[in-house]
């Protein structure tokens, strides 16, 4: 390690962020950089431990501990320190193929597993991989590197988010012909529409797109697969084809009113102002607006965070998240030892934020919507809560949510926003290439591999394991590729 002592000497400093007032006043990333020296001290914090839990990503106690991605932590953390920023990036790109992504939104498994973490605080893990990257690409390393042989294979990816790119990305690199379809009219999936600007400015992924495209990568957007292009004609003029369209069924909650106007999926209000902010500017008319409305978000994770973070930009006049499971600990439990990822109460920008403009934590915990209540013009007016409680089954031994009698309550609510989570694929492609799914709907991988039950097809990404992360679905991706370079050439170097 360069400076044994350095987790000594230094405290974790993370990166700042603007002051609340100054940064709801846009839909820009919000946090200073530290100076090239502070970020040297954060890296030489890295004990360069003997067991590096940080790129392990173990399954320990039923959750993911460490990198997924197994990135080179250590050894980059230490090339910061002797400031060789180059080579950290050469390291960092060897195992994660969008760094630029990951160092933005992922919630930084390596960091809950870091040996720091266990008696004090983790080494600032992803912002010195944000501070890798973002040099990298102001010093002109992270430049097109074109395949210099190509193997004459061609390959259909179908969807355009973090594995289907990751998965062109490492076969474009073996040096097949890779074509990438997207339905949108942008590419990045989920991570271009459903990860507001101040998460992840689309600029950041649109210059790394750019790159792919020199390297080779050709994208055709606007264009659904299964409904404008069949599955036959992918199978007919590529030699392989990768299915990564993502868990785009969003989960849904019934209950009386629901077909009131102004209830909204979260991927779509998500949506809607993220593709009129790069359109137009954010234009009124263009988009669902929160603007003057009591709002309620049905759904505690990252997506309903996400959520308050774009009501309080729109200017709500109040905002509640609903959450049906209690408050967790705010600090780790005897039963959730390191390393096993902190099941702990955590308070994001988007809370942040609310609590700051209307005075208290915009969280209700363990409870629900009962009924939504319509004027006599069909519109949304309010919304009958109510409180939850667990109730264990006789039967099953199992530990349910019930409601609990006579704690309803009314409150007045102009818009709702559904962030629930996914359930799986969606019929249409999946029926289209006739793939087989599992109880989830997800596409089954024979054999726990990626190859699907229709020949020459493969699967990667939430498509493939429902609902996750980034950094989950480019290692997916990945291995998918992997597996798909050997199925044409027999042995693979990826």
């Amino acid at each position: 390690m360069g400076k044994p002592t350095g987790f000594l000497e230094f405290e974790r400093e993370e990166t700042r962020a603007f002051s609340v007032e100054e940064r709801i006043k846009n839909f820009n990333e919000f946090h200073e950089t530290l100076s090239p020296e502070e970020r040297r001290n954060q890296a030489s914090r890295c004990m360069e431990c003997g067991v590096p839990f940080c790129q392990s990503g173990m399954n320990i106690g039923g959750m993911i501990s460490g990198c997924p991605l197994n990135n080179l932590i250590p050894e980059w953390n230490d090339l910061i320190y002797r400031n060789s920023m180059e080579q950290a990036y050469r390291r960092l790109r060897i195992t994660n193929n969008f760094p630029e992504f990951t160092s933005r939104v992922c919630p930084a498994l390596c960091e809950k597993a870091c040996t720091c973490g266990a008696n004090g605080d983790a080494v600032t893990v992803r912002n010195n991989e944000y501070a890798i990257v973002e040099t990298a690409y102001k010093n002109g390393w992270a430049k097109a590197d074109p395949p210099k042989v190509r193997t004459g294979k061609k390959v259909a990816v179908v969807g355009s988010g973090p594995s289907g790119l990751a998965a062109a990305d490492q076969l474009n690199r073996r040096g097949h012909s890779v074509t990438v379809f997207e339905r949108s009219d942008r590419v990045g999936g989920l991570m271009m529409y459903g990860i507001p600007n101040m998460k992840l400015e689309k600029t950041v992924i649109e210059r790394r797109i750019e790159i792919m495209k020199e390297e080779g990568v050709s994208f055709v957007t606007g264009v659904n697969v299964g409904v404008d292009v069949k599955a036959q004609k992918l199978l007919d003029e590529f030699d392989r084809v990768i299915l990564a369209c993502g868990a785009s069924n969003p989960r849904d909650i019934k209950v009386d009113g629901r077909d009131a106007e102004g209830i909204y999926f979260a991927v779509d209000f998500l949506k809607s102002t993220t593709k009129a902010l790069l359109d137009n500017g954010l234009k009124d008319g263009t988009f669902i607006s929160a603007k003057g409305k009591d709002v309620i978000v049905i759904g505690g994770g990252d997506t309903g965070n996400d959520c308050v973070g774009t009501c309080v930009r729109h200017g709500a006049k109040s905002v509640l998240q609903l959450e049906m499971m209690p408050k967790l600990p705010d600090e780790r439990a005897e039963n959730n030892p390191w390393p096993q990822w902190p099941r702990v109460c955590k308070t994001d920008y988007g809370q942040e934020e609310a609590a700051s403009v209307y005075g208290s934590d915009p969280r209700i915990y363990q409870t629900t919507v009962k009924r939504f209540v319509k004027d006599e013009e069909g519109k949304l007016k309010a919304a009958v809560l109510v409180s939850l409680e667990f109730e264990k089954d006789e039967k099953t031994g199992r530990m349910n949510m019930k409601e609990v009698e006579g704690s309803e309550y009314e409150v007045d609510c102009g818009l709702v926003l559904i962030a629930a989570g996914f359930l799986g694929s969606q019929s249409y492609i999946t029926s289209d290439f006739s793939v087989e799914l599992d109880q989830r709907t997800n596409v089954k991988g024979l054999d726990g591999s990626h190859k699907t039950s229709v020949e020459n097809v493969f699967t990667a990404g939430d498509m493939h394991s429902g609902q996750s992360l980034v950094v989950r679905a480019i290692r997916d991706g990945r291995d998918c590729a992997r597996e798909v370079d050997e199925s044409l050439m027999g042995y693979t170097n990826l």
